[in-house]
């Protein structure tokens, strides 16, 4: 397989955004772009735990239904969920309707909170894990970084968050520009992880 594929523009992209249209916006303006906003962490981590089994563009044609029953993932009124709101998302079709996977959502929300009043923030906490030396972009499903992350969220009682999906939590929010080098998008992400402070050092 290319390692890019051409855009609509003419330009190269990474490959894994050739054969479905909706992922071109999406790996142009959001993925590998560094995230410091808790809220949108919060989001991602949630909905990779949602996607474990199923692909990312089931996730990412769901989202804004996803965006809108969990509040835009306002995770302070998510913890404050009831049974009455597990079975209200259950019987909606817009999202995926897995029970554990939502009571996971709201238990994982619990745990946002305990970890800002240790760390100070969601950034702070996971900008910590940002690697010191990344690999050959899109090369690893996995890392040290990610199956630290993963364990040390485990241990804080998270769960739906294995060393693959905090991977692809720390490919998308921009802990490592993970675009292949010769992906229009490489650099432009290049330049923004350059400009940021990380939270981690704040």
């Amino acid at each position: 397989m290319s390692a890019t594929v051409k855009g609509p523009d003419g330009q190269p992209r990474c490959s894994w955004c050739g054969d479905v249209p909706e992922f071109i916006p999406y790996h142009d303006t959001e993925w590998g772009f560094p995230v410091t906003d808790d809220r949108r962490l919060f989001e991602k981590i949630c909905l990779e735990g949602f996607q474990s089994g199923l692909s990312w563009r089931t996730i990412l044609n769901k989202r804004e239904t996803f965006r809108e029953v969990f509040h835009d993932f306002d995770f302070h009124r998510i913890a404050k969920f009831t049974e009455r709101d597990v079975k209200r998302l259950l019987g909606n079709a817009g999202i995926i309707r897995h029970r554990g996977k939502i009571e996971a959502s709201i238990n994982n929300a619990k745990r946002a909170i305990e970890l800002i009043e240790e760390t100070g923030s969601l950034a702070a906490y996971f900008w910590s894990f940002e690697p010191d030396a990344p690999s050959e972009p899109q090369t690893l499903t996995t890392s040290p970084e990610s199956i630290a992350l993963s364990k040390d969220l485990k241990k804080r009682g998270w769960k739906f968050v294995g060393p693959t999906t905090a991977f692809a939590f720390i490919q998308a929010m921009g802990l490592i520009n993970d675009h292949v080098p010769n992906c229009v998008v490489r650099e432009k992400v290049a330049k923004a992880r350059a400009a940021l402070k990380s939270p981690a050092n704040a």
